[in-house]
């Protein structure tokens, strides 16, 4: 039974860094994509929002990744 609760708790946490790195690479794409445009356009305010609500992610995940790491 234990082992089984390891197995689980490392696929949790492997899962959740896997994740983290995705929202990383996600927030890379967007500064790329924000780079050539108007900081005054549409199309750069919806990408500033999203690289926004990306980063929040980013950290929301890293904390639920220390906590799951000291308590697991």
């Amino acid at each position: 039974m234990e082992s089984e609760y390891i197995n689980r708790k490392t696929k949790l946490i492997e899962y959740t860094k896997i994740h983290l790195i995705s929202l990383m690479q996600d927030t890379e794409d967007l500064e790329n994509e924000m780079e050539p445009l108007d900081p005054n356009s549409k199309d750069y305010i919806e990408k500033d929002y999203e690289f926004n609500w990306t980063s929040g992610q980013i950290i929301a995940t890293r904390h639920l990744l220390e906590v799951m790491e000291e308590m697991l």
